[in-house]
């Protein structure tokens, strides 16, 4: 690594400011940059709508180099009206790739980059939701050809799988055959088929990939992402090709807390990424926000001195899936330690499924295998409604009519049918997963008046265990049930012998080194918390890096529970010791 032991640290220049700064101002901008973070590497951008000069380039190159900073390229796939075109309606003037002129002017850029350049990144602009005349024929023509009803998808997705070889590898490569190109993908993930983002294919045709993980202000901003997001996405994105995922980019946008902004680099650093991705170097230039990160990036460098390789319940979310839109990060916002992966994780030792998982046509075969070898499943309601006739009836005998259920009261059995009854913030709307008792067992149940049902349920298959849970209709709910349902929940599906007992708003992280990071996130009305640690066969918990160790409250079996005190905002490592190896 560079100035940091775990990760790279770099910022992304953008051509607007590399078409017109100075040499002067570029010199005062590191000046600010220096006292605060360590950069790199800086990838510098010719074309963002506008192109750099060649003399432009290469004084910031100079600048750069001078100050010991690597420099590779940028480009972003935006284009203004071609002189004398009719306008076209294109989001963020994006291309439309069914323009010649915009098609050849993307052609010259990536020659020109290439030239310049061993490597390069292109910004998550590379998708088109252009519908203008001409690509209105192109897709009916397409889907006519490949018997598809209707719909943009698959005309989008082949569509940009050409144009990422044809308009911009080729092209660059032509241009400097030695030059390595990234593909950087954004953080909504659930929507590239929608757009033209196609990672099944272009994953063949690039040299590598980058992974957004910008969440933002999740209630004011238009993406509604979960901020678990930063974290998950990179799960994905390095199972999907392992060793090819470039890193993290996150940026200071539509952030009102700092500590909004704080956590992009935090869940992004406990991925363990290569590269950290400052967007833009102009927009951390004299920002408070710099100093704050600069503080923090030591201290998770520190940190991740004790971290492993990132474990825990694999959810399953195939290539061009959509369906129950980031449930598993609202998930792991409540304490499930997931991670992501394109892959049906066949060896895994927990799994979950949800209404994306649905979008292979094989899930149910392939689950009842893993369930049949002695995996533990988790899947959600809405997994089963989207596998309707596809024979999962052999699994559970759960169905779901479409009925729900409001409630805030609930039943949550502890052990051998002892219950507590505990009751929520507000009251919840569950889907009602209709079951045939003592075919399935309930574990919690919704309790309005004289009646309740499931939420969570198990079944047995083989050697393996099979868990359903109905998820709130409204997604935030889950972090307004009580503390007995969500530990509940935690406790059916623990990861490397370890579950969370205590409220929402708290992520777990799971390595393959025997540690451990909580992380309580700063939300509304967040305040410190006692949680409790649950870790078979452990014997003490040592904070790290330098931290006092922490002896079991008690034993509960083959667990040891340890006490904790977490505070909002606070990321804590704590590496376990246990009496003997899991």
């Amino acid at each position: 690594m560079g100035n940091y032991r775990n990760f790279n640290l770099a910022a992304y220049f953008v051509a607007r400011a590399a078409a017109r700064i100075t040499r002067g101002q570029l010199e005062e901008q590191l000046a600010f940059l220096e006292k605060h973070i360590r950069l790199d590497k800086v990838y510098l951008e010719p074309w963002r709508g506008e192109l750099a000069s060649h003399e432009q380039i290469e004084m910031c190159r100079e600048v750069f180099h001078a100050h010991g900073i690597k420099v590779s390229g940028g480009l972003t796939t935006v284009i203004p009206t071609p002189e004398g075109a009719k306008p076209k309606q294109r989001l963020f003037n994006t291309f439309c790739y069914n323009d010649p002129a915009m098609r050849q002017k993307l052609k010259e850029v990536s020659a020109f980059i290439g030239k310049h350049f061993d490597e390069f990144i292109i910004d998550d602009f590379f998708f088109t939701n252009c519908a203008c005349p001409d690509c209105v024929r192109a897709r009916d023509a397409f889907n006519r050809e490949h018997g598809i009803a209707a719909g943009w998808r698959d005309f989008r997705l082949d569509l940009l799988r050409r144009v990422s070889l044809e308009d911009i590898i080729a092209p660059a490569k032509a241009a400097n055959p030695a030059c390595r190109i990234i593909i950087k993908y954004p953080n909504w993930a659930e929507s590239y088929q929608e757009t033209g983002y196609n990672p099944k294919e272009q994953r063949k045709l690039f040299d590598a990939l980058y992974t957004g993980t910008e969440t933002r202000d999740p209630v004011t901003t238009d993406q509604h992402l979960p901020r678990y997001l930063s974290f998950s996405l990179m799960t994905y994105f390095e199972n999907m090709w392992p060793g090819r995922n470039g890193g993290g980019w996150f940026d200071t946008f539509d952030v009102h807390i700092t500590e909004h902004y704080l956590e992009q680099a935090y869940l992004t650093a406990f991925s363990r990424p290569k590269e950290l991705m400052l967007f833009c170097f102009q927009s951390i230039t004299d920002n408070m926000l710099t100093a704050a990160l600069g503080f923090q990036l030591d201290k998770l460098d520190a940190l991740l001195d004790h971290a492993g390789a990132p474990q825990g319940i694999v959810c399953y979310l195939p290539d061009n899936c959509q369906g129950e839109d980031h449930v598993e990060d609202h998930l792991g916002m409540v304490g499930l330690p997931i991670v992501s992966s394109p892959y049906f994780p066949e060896k895994a030792e927990s799994i979950l499924l949800t209404a994306s998982s649905a979008c292979d046509p094989d899930v149910v075969g392939k689950l009842e295998k893993y369930l049949a070898e002695g995996g533990t499943a988790m899947v959600t309601l809405g997994f089963w409604e989207a596998v309707r006739s596809r024979g999962y009836e052999n699994l559970t005998s759960i169905r779901s009519e479409g009925r729900t259920v409001t409630a805030n009261r609930y039943r949550v059995e502890e052990k051998e049918y002892i219950c507590v009854f505990p009751e929520g913030r507000k009251s919840t709307t569950f889907r009602v997963p209709e079951f045939r008792n003592n075919s399935t067992w309930a574990l919690v149940k919704t309790v309005h008046d004289e009646e309740n049902d499931g939420i969570l349920l198990r079944d047995w298959y083989g050697d393996g265990t099979l868990l359903t849970l109905s998820v709130p209709e409204s997604r935030p709910d889950l972090y307004r049930l009580p503390e007995a349902v969500l530990s509940r929940i935690r406790q059916e599906i623990p990861v490397r012998g370890v579950w969370l007992e205590g409220p929402s708003g708290i992520s777990l992280f799971v390595y393959d080194n025997d540690s451990v990071i909580l992380y309580p996130y700063v939300m509304d009305g967040a305040q410190r918390a006692r949680v409790r640690l649950h870790v078979k066969h452990g014997s003490a918990l040592i904070a790290e890096p330098g931290g006092k160790k922490t002896d079991p409250l008690y034993f509960k079996g083959n667990e040891a529970v340890f006490e904790l005190i977490t505070m909002p905002g606070r990321y804590v490592l704590y590496r376990i010791e246990r009496k003997e190896k899991q």
